[in-house]
């Protein structure tokens, strides 16, 4: 005998009884939102995260300093540097005072004769970067404990100090 065969009848009419649905869990649920949130706002942190020089907005001709802006833990014998684009010339002014500057390009010396720099702001135009290290014969020997403000006075060689623009930034010696 058969399974066609067999006698008893099969009901393959579908039940019209509505299907009983599983409420979901709700620690659960609470649990699958609260994980969806924090991976949320992981993801938009690395997006809005500003680093680096993103948050700093110097003018276009400076490529960088050093100590950069609001430094909290700069050494006192530190320098400072301002790297500007090719084709401008500055001083730099710490604490309201202007430091003597060397250009480096008008050093007089000897062939093979080694350089000894003056105690002054240095100025290198071939690399448009000038730089400061306290000395004890310069006019600032070091940076004390505290705030310092640092300003450079920057202008294109072509049009001279006249044309200068400024930059002012400060940085905290530890």
């Amino acid at each position: 005998m058969t399974d066609l065969d067999d006698p008893v009848e099969h009901d393959e009419t579908p039940s019209l009884a509505p299907a009983k649905r599983r409420r979901p869990d709700r620690g659960l649920l609470i649990a699958s939102l609260v994980i969806a949130a924090g991976l949320t706002l992981i993801v938009w942190g690395f997006f809005s995260a500003i680093t680096g020089d993103e948050g700093v907005t110097r003018p276009a001709e400076i490529e960088s300093i050093s100590p950069v802006e609001n430094a909290v833990q700069v050494l006192q014998q530190e320098g400072i540097a301002v790297d500007l684009e090719f084709g401008y010339e500055a001083v730099l002014i710490v604490d309201g005072i202007e430091l003597e500057t060397t250009n480096i390009g008008e050093l007089e010396a000897e062939p093979g004769q080694l350089l000894a720099f003056p105690p002054t702001a240095i100025f290198d135009p071939g690399n448009s970067i000038i730089s400061f290290t306290p000395s004890d014969d310069s006019q600032i020997t070091e940076f004390v404990q505290g705030r310092h403000q640092a300003r450079v006075l920057y202008w294109r060689v072509d049009e001279g100090r006249d044309s200068a623009r400024s930059y002012n930034w400060f940085f905290e010696v530890v």
